[in-house]
């Protein structure tokens, strides 16, 4: 599912109102405890070869594995069909890529280290590289060959300094290239500078001297003039920017909202920004027991979920209310004079997601409640919103990048046919939001789906009019591949696959630079 990501880790304890060194706190209080407390003891890594034996009954999650820390490259890749000879340029991706060390594991996929993805297409050829971001905390732990420091999902006794977000931060969620530069986010600290040809590790990047440290998120949204708006929170604090199409900061604010709040992704049409803030407390009991900071968030579904509208040019906020729900990915956002119309894709509630992810980490394949998208409607001159929904199992939906906060007729996903209750995806969904019509292709051998992005086609205009580009994983052959699509004709299946000689883990979210 996502990545994507809960609270990013480290930044989620501000971002809930506790101080960031409670987190180290925590993790102390659990080491000494003698015996261990049953909260530390749920939080504590769980075992490496234990996992291994959950393989032989659910190969699939061989991905969930992840590497050892070691960067890779193939220069050719074995493409299998037609590439579409003006599909030129890099996707990016990245992704938790390292889950285990010294027999310990991660508890939660959102902990592993990221690993950026460099997918290359030129005339007659593709390559393929991968990289680990090179945080303070992934070289300090490979020099260790141990896990030191403390996760979203995993308890472990610091056994270095906590200074501030950044000694946590894992680089693990997304991308965003910005002229020549690109940059691997993680939400709950900064962005961390690329070189966009090798992915070699520049450094932590701060937009102005007072944002240094500053969350930064994991989803921004670029505007079809290339014009970028993000987020990052902290406590009860909520920083807005707005940057230009080169990476200059135009313009921010650091505003105070009502509650401390879970902000993971966002929406943004012309005029407004959108932001869905779940109810979820903290129990600090938890914490001070040894556990982590994930199983510490306490899931208030008598509450309602915050609706917070801000004005693009003012920052004036609006309020409204919904119905307790789990949200982390939007497709797109737009207005009339009247309402605001947004998508977006709602989870399970927290205690089923948490359970079920922990599962998963363990090597054990479970059922349970899918992803399902969300259609909203907010009145902009007096009324309750307007809620509806539908029932295929999906995640990570994108629109066409010509449409990003403007009126858009397409939405396509990663979605599930073969038993909707299992988790993973093996198709994939264009659906019509003006017709209410959707076009489906299932693959035949059993895959597992990541994000796939719209590149439109050059020259063209028409919205939807382009490729459906994405990554997967093949189970019985244990290889990776990107395939393309002709995004009006998904039906007819790919056009071309590229396939790796080994496998990647899976990962979250990417962007497509055009050559």
């Amino acid at each position: 599912m996502q990545r994507r990501s809960l609270l990013g880790s480290a930044l989620a304890l501000p971002a809930l109102g506790l101080p960031l060194h409670s987190l180290a706190q925590a993790a102390h209080l659990a080491q000494a405890a003698l015996p261990m407390t049953q909260a530390a003891a749920a939080s504590a890594p769980l075992s490496s070869a234990a996992f291994e034996q959950g393989l032989a009954g659910a190969p699939e999650l061989l991905p969930l594995r992840g590497w050892d820390g070691q960067d890779r490259e193939a220069a050719q890749l074995r493409i299998e069909g037609r590439w579409p000879r003006a599909l030129q340029g890099v996707l990016y991706r990245n992704g938790p890529g390292l889950m285990q060390r010294d027999g310990q594991r991660y508890r939660h996929w959102f902990d592993g280290d990221g690993l950026v993805h460099a997918w290359r297409f030129e005339p007659g050829r593709a390559s393929h590289r991968a990289r680990f971001v090179q945080t303070p905390k992934f070289k300090a732990e490979q020099q260790a060959g141990r896990f030191l420091l403390p996760t979203l999902g995993t308890a472990i006794a610091p056994q270095r300094p906590i200074t501030g977000a950044d000694s946590l931060n894992t680089a693990n969620t997304s991308v965003l290239p910005l002229a020549s530069r690109l940059h691997a986010l993680w939400e709950g600290g900064s962005a961390y500078e690329l070189d966009a040809d090798t992915l070699a590790t520049r450094g932590a990047r701060a937009w102005a001297p007072e944002l240094a440290g500053m969350p930064f998120s994991a989803h921004p949204k670029i505007e079809p003039s290339g014009e970028v708006w993000n987020f990052g929170s902290t406590a009860d604090r909520l920083a807005i920017y707005h940057l230009s199409p080169q990476g200059e900061l135009l313009r921010h604010r650091v505003m105070t909202l009502r509650m401390a709040a879970m902000v993971h992704d966002f929406a943004v049409s012309q005029q407004h920004l959108i932001f869905l803030l779940a109810p979820i407390a903290l129990d600090r009991e938890t914490l001070q027991q040894g556990g982590s900071l994930s199983a510490a968030m306490r899931w208030r579904a008598q509450d309602a979920t915050r609706v917070l509208v801000l004005d693009k040019a003012t920052l004036t906020p609006r309020w409204f209310e919904l119905p307790a729900a789990l949200v982390f990915h939007f497709g797109n956002a737009w207005e009339s004079a009247d309402e605001i119309v947004l998508d977006y894709v709602e989870a399970p509630p927290l205690p089923e997601f948490t359970q079920r992810i922990g599962a998963l980490m363990g090597g054990e394949q479970v059922r349970g409640t899918p992803s399902t998208l969300r259609f909203l409607r907010l009145p902009l001159k007096g009324g309750e919103p307007v809620l509806t929904a539908r029932d295929e199992p999906v995640e990570f939906p994108v629109v066409d990048p010509r449409v990003v906060a403007q009126r858009h007729r397409y939405l396509f996903c990663p979605t599930r046919v073969r038993d909707p209750l299992r988790w993973g995806f093996d198709a994939l969904m264009r659906l019509d939001l003006e017709q209410g019509t959707r076009q489906r292709f299932v693959y035949d051998e059993e895959v597992m789906l990541e994000e796939h992005l719209l590149v439109p086609r050059p020259g063209s205009t028409r919205e939807g009019e382009g490729w459906l580009l994405g990554s997967g994983y093949d189970v019985k052959r244990q290889r990776s591949f990107v395939s393309v699509f002709d995004a009006e004709h998904l039906a007819d299946g790919p056009l071309a696959r590229a396939w790796l000689p080994y496998w990647i883990p899976l990962g979250f979210h990417g962007r497509f630079v055009p050559a």
